[in-house]
């Protein structure tokens, strides 16, 4: 049928009711999926977590099955089909999605540096996904821009970063914003490498013998080199060793380098130690190296600050830290930031004409500058910020500080109950420096002398041996062989701990050890 103009006659927009539709059938889905989470936490204290449907491996936590099982399993919904499968279809895969995947909601994930979301989280991501939009330029996301914005003038003002130049950009995670900040430093201290390239320097780059491996990475793209990121070693409190710093940037500069960028860290993956940032920083002044603040991690502590102060001490020295609000305070993976203490640096450092993108006058003031790309190294960018800044307007910016201090309690807990025990050999440092309890077990506290294969097949056998009781925990290398690495969070509760301490000595009683 044609319409007087002569076109066919368009069927009209429904998209609204699919939407409802769709939102409908999933929400049936997710709901119990969290819900099944909150009843397992009554069961945690007793060191095993809910079977449900017909037992075997599968707990609330995880079905957990090897990569090539799971494939098996997963065939046929692997298989990209021709012809859609339609609402039903898609119910059937988020059901099995689910079915197979980690619910990070569950008690017992205390596996990595993130927990699960929360209710305001689940919000701001179907917040983001309606909307659709990149904050790249203002004129696409107005609001968001504005958010971007504040936001991270807020953060930036907690570590008391200067208020008149201060800021920071959203970065898809705690890697991307070390790697940009290498970037903004080489071109902010060698403005000529922005067009030249490294031409004749050979830079260096410094960071703590326990840092995150992201600093050699960035090196190996950026055509800086692996092997000139220089490990400095640390005391056995993990925390770098300020004298050890400056020899080495010394010894570099003898052989006719040019060291250019410290990566201090706020929280270690492994220990979570923080470096002595105001020390550090009076060495890089001296021989005008860019300290950057790696706080992924440990960062988010400066929301409390009878915890930041010890920790973060001299943190507002930086030129630039990265903070990852989705490890510590629930906000959805992934927001992460990169702050800076004077935003002109970033732009300088990464603006480039692009007149089809972006529109912002020539010479603006850097807060006046709303095509947000344009300081960063991306163009496409979603707009985490949002996440955060909805958490803080729903919660109030107390309650972060409340989360912080649950989570230290937490960890100092923990570490009690492992001490009361004669099993576990605790490996980390005290008081802790951030949310992560590092021990072994080891029957009357005698590890495997001079054996670390042993100690690492205990410590790998048992942490497998968790996952069916509903407690999914990491290990990292030692010297002594791998240990258990334990992150909790502010909102463990303090049975699933008990419960965890209790898990541990059964799996390794059932195991022989």
């Amino acid at each position: 049928m044609s319409t007087s103009n002569g076109f066919a006659q368009e069927a009209p927009l429904n998209r609204a009711d699919e939407v409802k539709d769709l939102l409908d059938a999933i929400k049936d889905l997710i709901i119990p999926f969290i819900a099944s989470a909150d009843e397992d936490a009554k069961t945690k204290p007793t060191g095993h977590g809910l079977r449900i449907e017909g037992g075997g491996p599968r707990t609330v936590l995880v079905e957990h099955h090897p990569p090539k099982k799971l494939e098996s399993i997963l065939k046929e919904d692997l298989e990209i089909n021709e012809e859609k499968t339609g609402k039903d279809g898609l119910v059937k895969l988020v059901d099995t999605i689910l079915k197979y995947s980690v619910n990070t909601w569950d008690q017992g994930f205390l596996d990595k540096l993130y927990a699960s979301t929360n209710a305001v989280g689940v919000v701001s991501e179907l917040l983001l996904a309606v909307l659709n939009t990149n904050s790249h330029v203002y004129q696409v996301s107005p609001v968001l821009t504005l958010i971007e914005k504040h936001t991270t003038r807020y953060l930036a003002s907690l570590f008391s970063l200067p208020a008149s130049t201060s800021g920071g950009i959203s970065q898809p995670g705690g890697s991307a914003s070390n790697s940009a900040a290498i970037v903004i430093a080489r071109n902010t201290l060698y403005p000529e490498t922005k067009t030249e390239g490294n031409g004749h320097q050979k830079f260096t780059l410094f960071t703590s013998q326990h840092g995150h491996y992201s600093l050699e990475k960035a090196a190996n793209l950026f055509g800086l080199g692996s092997k000139n990121v220089i490990s400095v070693p640390v005391d056995t409190a993990g925390r770098m060793i300020p004298s050890e710093f400056e020899k080495l940037v010394q010894e570099s500069k003898a052989r006719g380098e040019t060291p250019f960028f410290l990566n201090a860290t706020a929280g270690t993956t492994v220990h979570g130690s923080f470096d002595p940032f105001a020390a550090l920083s009076s060495i890089c002044k001296k021989h005008n190296l860019w300290l950057h603040i790696d706080g992924s991690w440990g960062g988010s502590a400066i929301f409390n600050a009878a915890y930041a102060g010890p920790r973060l001490a001299g943190a507002g020295l930086a030129d630039s830290i990265a903070i990852n609000p989705h490890k510590m305070l629930g906000v959805p993976m992934t927001c992460s930031f990169l702050l800076g203490r004077d935003m002109s640096t970033f732009h300088k450092a990464l603006t480039l004409p692009a007149g089809y993108l972006f529109h912002n006058e020539a010479g603006a003031n850097v807060n006046d500058i709303y095509d947000l790309a344009d300081l960063t190294p991306q163009c496409g960018r979603r707009a985490d910020s949002l996440k955060m800044f909805l958490a803080l307007q729903y919660y109030g910016a107390s309650h972060f500080s409340h989360l912080v201090a649950r989570g230290y309690a937490n960890a100092e807990y923990l570490l009690a109950q492992l001490k009361q025990s004669p099993n576990f050999v605790v490996v980390s440092p005290e008081p802790l420096p951030c949310l992560q309890v590092c021990f072994y077990y080891a029957r009357g506290g005698a590890l495997a002398d001079g054996d670390a294969d042993a100690n690492s097949e205990v410590t790998t056998r048992i942490a497998q041996r968790l996952v069916s009781r509903g407690f999914m925990i990491d290990f990292a290398p030692g010297e002594k062989g791998k240990f258990f690495r334990v992150v909790v969070n502010g909102g463990l509760l303090r049975g699933s701990i008990d419960g965890l301490v209790k898990a541990l000595e059964e799996a390794a009683a059932e195991l022989g050890y």
